[in-house]
């Protein structure tokens, strides 16, 4: 990601920050108007204050009775102040600031100096903005999903139709989002031919653990090594491909998508398992999709990596025609 783009995210923050701060001020106006002695309460409680700073400065020896004096009356004004209104049915949240993240409170870093979740999301977001991915992710989504498009004839081989194989598939997914934040080694591997619904049903999960707060990080097998060689053999800023590089070990869930579709060589498969085997000992979540067979993994990325897979993967076969091809000729004859 480039500076510009990360100083612009940055700017956003700060925007945030101060558009919360107005919203508070504004609230506390309102209230002030309709019920002004709540800040006579607050004026009281701010001079309790100034005063006992005062008289700890004249008598340092009480400074602790001073304190507790001081917080004994605080507490009380406090008491009266809440009562107040609660009496008004204010809301206990009204007269705090509202931060969009309240776990860095707009600033997009922890105090200890470290990204919060909610800017490496906002990293992420800006590169798939970037490759149109978040285009995608709104147009196939639980709102989007209609497994009328599918064929409910019987697949002679499964024993069930398309459309069947989908709503079974469907479950296991509802069932991977709802158990997301759970450590039971659940990870997912799609396989099935091209356009029988692999990539809708990882758009439909990420948006849905998106929504949940996670960090996802969606690519393509073809654009992930492309970030790894890009981080190991290029002269490129290591700081800013490095924060790339290492979202694919950190995000919470990595989905990995058309995995088969990329130049398959020693570096690749050294990489993918690399990837995969460091996700799984840290109890990091991955979903794969392919249009390999379980077969042709083993024989493309070798015995190692595939039995990593098969062991730790729960593998879920996709079945049917190419739907994108049958929407493309349905177009046509529009």
């Amino acid at each position: 990601m480039r500076d510009s783009t990360l100083k612009n995210i940055l700017i956003d923050y700060e925007r945030k920050r101060d558009n919360a701060e107005k919203d508070l001020e504004q609230r506390k106006e309102d209230v002030y108007k309709q019920i002004p002695q709540v800040r006579e309460i607050e004026d009281k409680i701010n001079k309790v204050g100034l005063e006992m700073m005062r008289l700890v400065l004249k008598n340092p020896s009480n400074k602790e009775e001073l304190c507790l004096q001081s917080k004994n009356k605080i507490s009380e004004l406090q008491k009266q102040k809440q009562d107040l209104l609660n009496s008004y049915k204010v809301p206990k949240w009204y007269l705090d600031i509202q931060y969009e993240c309240s776990t860095c409170k707009d600033r997009g870093f922890l105090p200890n100096g470290k990204k919060c979740n909610c800017l490496k999301q906002a990293m992420i977001n800006e590169t798939y903005k970037m490759s149109n991915l978040s285009r995608i992710l709104e147009k196939q989504n639980q709102s989007t999903y209609d497994d009328s498009i599918f064929s409910d004839v019987v697949d002679p081989q499964t024993g069930v139709s398309p459309r069947q194989n989908m709503q079974s598939i469907l479950l296991k997914c509802e069932d991977f989002i709802r158990n997301f934040e759970k450590d039971n080694d659940t990870n997912l591997l799609f396989y099935g031919d091209p356009g029988s619904g692999k990539t809708f049903m990882s758009s439909y999960i990420a948006k849905e653990i998106l929504d949940k707060g996670y960090v996802v990080i969606y690519q393509t097998a073809f654009k992930m090594f492309e970030i790894i060689e890009q981080y190991k053999f290029t002269n490129s800023d290591k700081h800013l491909s490095g924060s790339d590089y290492e979202n694919l070990f950190d995000c919470d869930l990595l989905i990995i998508d058309d995995l088969g579709t990329e130049l398959t060589n020693s570096f690749t498969i050294s990489e993918l398992f690399i990837i995969l085997n460091t996700r799984l000992l840290s109890g990091k979540k991955t979903i794969i999709s392919t249009n390999l067979k379980p077969k042709q993994l083993g024989e493309n990325y070798t015995e190692r990596i595939f039995s990593r897979i098969f062991d730790k993967f729960q593998m879920i076969k996709f079945i049917g025609e190419d739907l994108r091809w049958q929407n493309r000729i349905s177009n046509i004859k529009k």
